[in-house]
């Protein structure tokens, strides 16, 4: 059997990014961590860890870390059913999450979950193309994501779909856009991007007006409330859930450049195939807050999957 100390060791030094901060999280010293990730690995036979900057687990490294998060969640578990008067602490509970979600819906779901058990949520923030990679490494035991494609020894739930529209203001439009909205006018406007993994851009341009992603320039804005701020200040167009751009809308401060044309983002929760009642919970809420604040599939005939 695997020692559970030592895989602690190995999540440690992966979550943490540094030996020294991994050994402060476990109360050892730091060569105590060296010495049970090398144990670990001797026993396995099998190097565990890329020490790079970032520090990157091995194909072997991942399965490692996904098995201990597994063992540990169900551990838990099992003292608090078996010992319910004593408190056997938090769980730690790793989800992989997109901007947009955790900016408006995702919040909710929690609320219920978090009042009633004792969970530490680690939300792992990327594109909603790119949070399967978190599930894939074991980095996480659930994320959202756009992709419908369940992976081995997980499910894949639908949630609801996010329908993005591309906003300015008056102003930058009236700059950019004054014969009307055209494939000109976007080859000159500057586009609001979250970051290098953002497509929705490039999506939206590609599909309506047929222009390559090297065809126009763009802004590169890594946080939600700056990027919605450079929309509204009339420094750059971007694309915006409904969830958040309708009281933008309704006051004036942006207006849709091209109404009737937008991106459909349906969002599906990948999670481990885990007898777990805090994966159920989790499923649960998610499903019910999601029901009450996204769009249903069949609202939307073209959805956008990472694949198309």
């Amino acid at each position: 059997m695997l020692d559970i100390r030592q895989m602690a060791a190995l999540a440690a030094v992966l979550e943490e990014q540094s030996f020294d901060k991994a050994a402060q999280k476990l109360h050892i010293t730091q060569s105590a961590i060296s010495q049970r990730l090398k144990q670990l690995e001797d026993k396995l036979g099998q190097t565990l860890v890329i020490r790079s900057n970032p520090i990157q687990a091995t194909p072997a490294g991942q399965q490692v870390l996904k098995y201990f998060h597994q063992v540990s969640m169900l551990e838990n578990e099992l003292l608090r059913e078996l010992s319910p008067q004593d408190d056997v602490g938090f769980t730690r509970v790793p989800i992989g999450i997109n901007a947009d979600s955790l900016q408006t819906w995702f919040l909710d779901a929690l609320k219920p979950l978090l009042s009633e058990q004792k969970l530490l949520l680690d939300m792992k923030q990327d594109d909603q193309e790119q949070t399967h990679h978190l599930l894939r490494t074991g980095e996480v035991i659930g994320c959202i994501t756009s992709s419908p494609t369940p992976m081995q020894g997980c499910s894949c739930i639908p949630l609801g779909v996010m329908s993005y529209r591309c906003l300015a203001s008056p102003a930058f439009i009236a700059q950019y856009f004054p014969d009307g909205v055209n494939a000109k006018g976007f080859k000159q406007a500057p586009a609001a991007e979250f970051n290098n993994k953002d497509e929705l851009q490039n999506r939206y341009l590609k599909s309506f007006f047929d222009i390559e992603p090297g065809d126009y320039p763009r802004h590169r804005v890594p946080s939600s409330d700056p990027y919605f701020q450079m929309i509204i200040r009339g420094f750059a167009y971007g694309m915006i859930p409904d969830q958040q751009s309708q009281p933008l809308l309704s006051q004036g401060q942006v207006v849709e450049l091209t109404p009737g044309r937008y991106l459909a983002i349906p969002l599906y929760w990948h999670v481990w195939n885990l007898k777990s009642t805090h994966i159920q919970h989790l499923t649960q809420t998610l499903i019910q807050v999601a029901e009450q604040t996204l769009d249903p599939f069949d609202q939307h005939p073209v959805l956008i999957h990472p694949e198309s």
